[in-house]
């Protein structure tokens, strides 16, 4: 292979919701931007994570909603689902949004290099593309190199029987059944689909419940919707061994010192992710990481070498779409020379299970840990006109007050459309709003969003739609 050399104000390397919204801000911000990934335009998200996943989901949710509307009066005989139609429909939405971002890339003049990238100091690195090799260097790097699924010892995935994400997202047949190890968002996501498409699903979570870090009473309604659709949810339990065999993989499982055995046609391993930063020789640049190979940051989110940022997954918690695409827009003008610091006060995180769950902000005990008395209430779903109309009364909106200041410190929703529903509290948040200031805000009727402001009557003590028994401590009208 022929070695060439190109130079660049700023490279970023990877091009997920991260590396390309930095990519375009500096370059509206007048840098010559090289950007390098080793796959397609777009990283994880678009290829193999948020938008394939939530196109299959909403498949599935259609396909359980034609073969269940009989309460409505609406009878649909014979339904069908083509996966490999499924697929390739799911395709074309990955397709027209890759095809978006690598085109505004473009117009935006910034180069794209597909190669596998690695540094050979702090001011340059070596790209191997499929045709050369390119000596590249740079006065300023952005590593967006973004996160991998973490393996599990003994599980080899080979995305036919053994999958991650990557496979789970690209099956041309429905598994007669399928164990989910694991019992995060994205185990629950994908194992949710599945299950709307006839497939027998088991999550088996080592844990003491599903999605740790999540308030309990939200992952409750969850549960019970995956109880409901036949799920076999095994907590505090274990994976001890398996084998293979004529009927599909042996699986054993190890819950409280005893023992049981089941077979499954596949296995999905979602136990989390991990850092790709040890697949850039990184040590030659003298950036500094954690213990879990996640890069150091500042406010600015640049690493201890002046001239390199780190954004996105390989930055470290939250793992999040949207953060990592924030932390690309601070670092791009922070390079560019302007006063600017990640200093997000509500970060919400959305988990697209049925019904779906959105949080942002402190939890109750988040709060107490914090050394802030706070002040709770809670509006249901099922008391709401919109959510009744649609069929959908499952959940409810939770939300935490500073008991002393009135400040609005957390939202967490599980529910209909929570993740349209989140941002108006990520909004208040950011905005320093008192529970008091959502209560007053008039939202139009019937709507789903009317959720929380009924939420907001119920911390301060005065619901309309639910009884509440009257408090010593709650006012008997607004201050």
């Amino acid at each position: 292979m022929a070695t060439t050399k190109q130079t660049a104000d700023v490279v970023v390397l990877g091009s997920g919701p991260a590396g390309y919204v930095c990519a375009i801000r500096l370059a509206q911000l007048g840098k010559k931007v090289t950007v390098i990934d080793r796959d397609e335009v777009g990283g994880v998200c678009l290829n193999r994570g948020c938008i394939p996943s939530k196109a299959l989901i909403y498949a599935g949710t259609q396909y359980e909603k034609a073969k269940h509307g009989e309460e409505m009066g609406i009878t649909v005989s014979g339904a069908k689902l083509d996966m490999k139609k499924l697929m390739t429909w799911k395709t074309s939405v990955v397709k027209k949004l890759t095809g978006g971002v690598a085109g505004l890339l473009k117009a935006n003049g910034c180069t794209f290099i597909s190669g596998n990238a690695k540094f050979t100091g702090p001011t340059s690195m070596e790209v191997k593309t499929a045709t050369d090799t390119i000596a590249l260097t740079y006065s300023q790097c952005v590593v967006a190199a973004g996160s991998r699924p973490t393996a599990l010892p003994g599980y080899e995935v080979d995305q036919k029987r053994i999958l991650d994400s990557t496979g789970a997202l690209d099956q041309t047949e429905i598994p007669k059944t399928l164990l989910c190890i694991g019992g995060g968002y994205i185990g629950l996501e994908l194992g949710t689909f599945y299950a709307k498409v006839g497939t027998q699903v088991t999550v088996v979570e080592a844990g003491p419940g599903l999605l740790g870090g999540v308030d309990p009473d939200l992952t409750k309604v969850v549960a019970k919707n995956l109880q409901k659709r036949g799920v076999t949810v095994m907590t505090g339990t274990k994976v001890i061994s398996k084998k293979d065999n004529a009927s599909g993989i042996e699986v054993t499982f190890e819950k409280d010192g005893t023992k049981t055995t089941q077979i499954f046609e596949k296995i999905l391993i979602t136990i989390g992710r991990t850092s790709n930063s040890d697949q850039l020789d990184l040590a030659k640049t003298g950036v500094k990481m954690d213990s879990k190979g996640f890069i150091l940051v500042d406010a600015q989110r640049r690493t201890n070498v002046s001239n390199i940022y780190a954004i996105g997954d390989i930055a470290g918690q939250p793992l999040l779409a949207h953060k990592g695409s924030k932390e690309g827009l601070v670092a791009a003008e922070a390079i560019a020379g302007k006063k600017v610091a990640y200093d997000v006060l509500a970060m919400p995180a959305v988990i697209f299970t049925d019904p779906e769950i959105a949080v942002v902000g402190l939890t109750e005990a988040e709060a107490r840990a914090k050394g802030i008395e706070p002040k709770v209430g809670q509006f249901p779903f099922a008391a709401n006109g919109r959510a009744l109309s649609v069929a959908e009364p499952d959940g409810f909106v939770k939300m935490i007050g500073d008991a002393k200041t009135g400040r609005l410190l957390g939202v967490h929703i599980v529910g209909a459309e929570a993740s349209n529903l989140i941002s108006e509290a990520a909004l208040a948040i950011e905005m320093g709003a008192q529970v008091e200031d959502l209560s007053l805000t008039v939202h139009p009727h019937p709507t789903l969003p009317e959720t929380l402001m009924e939420a907001a009557e119920a911390t301060l003590g005065h619901a309309i739609h639910i009884f509440q028994k009257k408090s010593p401590s709650q006012p008997s009208a607004r201050i």
